[in-house]
């Protein structure tokens, strides 16, 4: 109860001072009255959907449009109190000045001016939000490296992979969207295709519906994936370990359905002209104790030979460079959780090129590649949380996922389909 009071008092506060650079722009009550009814609503709408919410078994679309709602409200609003306090300490300093002084000061002109200026800096994170809900989400974006190796087989110069990740198709919408985005895997024509985790949100039952969609995934030598956090049957049911086991089967046997080879801490030797590279797929092994800890290289290894070329699938990248640290036994749900695993620079055999997602780079920041931008606050938690990133020698490639979890939207950090050619060249590699 607290909880939900503290969060009415602050957002009365903000939309208060927010209602102030309105009602020196417009006498008119009924724009103040409708910007009391949105906000009303806002606020209702978000304790109602959240007030009883249990995580995972009852998270509907009408809880993401509740936060939606709320973000695409009072983000803007939030920008407007920035003016409008900042105009206040100003206000204080003038009151003060003119009790110890004669100086005249035209306050109203100032304050409709910076109520003006307010409201239309506070349109452009409105602008971004909204159309992050309605098109961003599905703004797929194909984002294409070359990578060299110096010992790459021959027979595999040129070869592709397309990453996909991070699909949560309980959050999905539309079809005919998300159709597009398949089309655009498929016309990579990758030798290849990769999924690095979270198929779902928590049910197996989320995948139902789209896999008409999903299973015209192609690829000329196999459609491979490993778990997500978010693909353990313990996220739905709480402490029922029946129904978490049953639907962590049924979770498996999705993949299998659309055609993926699942990987469980194993590897597959994918094999041309006589030479071959592996593929090794771990499950979920990250840093955090939030998330489940099952993933063992050592066994994903087993049988890789010291000199071969590696590709792995791990879908938390902190499991590339995490630090040595105490590590609990078992995770958040008291589930046992594999603690002694070696990050991936400093595993005993060469993983040349490592393959993650998780991060999704928080459906939210801002990227203009060609000035040299990319920042999300999610870097604040994973510093390596989108894009490519090298350390000694190794590969490590975190994509930004194809769906979208919780938020309904995308601002700024858009669905990416990877493509990643590699190339023998030693002058390069």
């Amino acid at each position: 109860m607290l909880r939900w009071i503290i969060l009415i008092l602050l957002c009365l506060i903000i939309s208060f001072y927010g209602f102030q650079a309105v009602k020196t722009v417009t006498k008119s009550i009924w724009v103040h009255a409708g910007y009391w009814l949105v906000t009303g609503f806002v606020i209702a709408n978000f304790i109602y959907r959240y007030s009883n919410f249990v995580r995972g078994e009852s998270f509907t679309h009408a809880h993401g449009y509740a936060l939606a709602f709320l973000f695409v409200w009072f983000v803007p609003v939030f920008f407007i109190v920035i003016f409008m306090l900042g105009e206040d300490i100003f206000r204080l300093g003038g009151y003060v000045v003119r009790k110890f002084g004669n100086n005249e000061v035209d306050s109203q002109g100032r304050r409709q001016f910076l109520s003006k200026l307010a409201l239309g800096v506070a349109a452009i994170p409105f602008a971004s939000i909204l159309y992050g809900i309605t098109r961003g989400k599905y703004n797929y974006q194909v984002i294409k490296h070359k990578l060299y190796f110096e010992d790459l087989p021959d027979a595999f110069d040129g070869f592709k992979i397309t990453q996909i990740s991070d699909i949560h198709s309980g959050s999905l919408e539309s079809k005919k969207e998300v159709a597009y985005g398949i089309d655009l895997v498929n016309k990579q024509e990758s030798d290849v295709i990769l999924f690095t985790g979270d198929i779902v949100n928590t049910k197996a039952e989320e995948m139902e519906p789209w896999i008409p969609v999903f299973d015209k995934l192609k690829a000329k030598d196999g459609k491979f994936a490993v778990l997500g956090n978010h693909d353990y049957g313990y996220y739905a049911y709480g402490n029922d370990k029946e129904l978490n086991q049953k639907n962590q089967v049924e979770i498996e046997a999705v993949h299998k359905n659309l055609g993926f080879d699942l990987l469980m801490n194993e590897n597959r030797r994918i094999e041309k002209n006589g030479e071959h590279i592996n593929l090794l797929g771990v499950e979920n092994w990250g840093a955090s104790r939030h998330f489940p800890k099952r993933g063992s290289l050592k066994q994903a290894a087993k049988n890789v030979g010291d000199h071969d070329f590696n590709i792995l699938m791990s879908h938390d990248p902190s499991h590339f460079d995490y630090k040595n640290m105490e590590l609990n036994k078992t995770d958040r749900n008291n589930h046992d959780v594999i603690t002694d695993e070696p990050n991936i620079i400093n595993f005993e055999k060469h993983i040349h090129l490592t393959l993650a997602g998780h991060t999704h780079g928080m459906q939210f920041g801002i990227e203009i590649p060609l000035l040299g931008i990319k920042w999300s606050p999610v870097k604040y938690r994973y510093p390596k949380w989108a894009g490519l990133y090298k350390d000694k020698g190794k590969y490590l490639h975190v994509n930004r996922g194809f769906g979208y979890l919780a938020f309904p939207g995308r601002v700024g950090i858009w669905p990416e389909i990877t493509v990643i050619e590699l190339i023998k060249d030693s002058d390069k590699a």
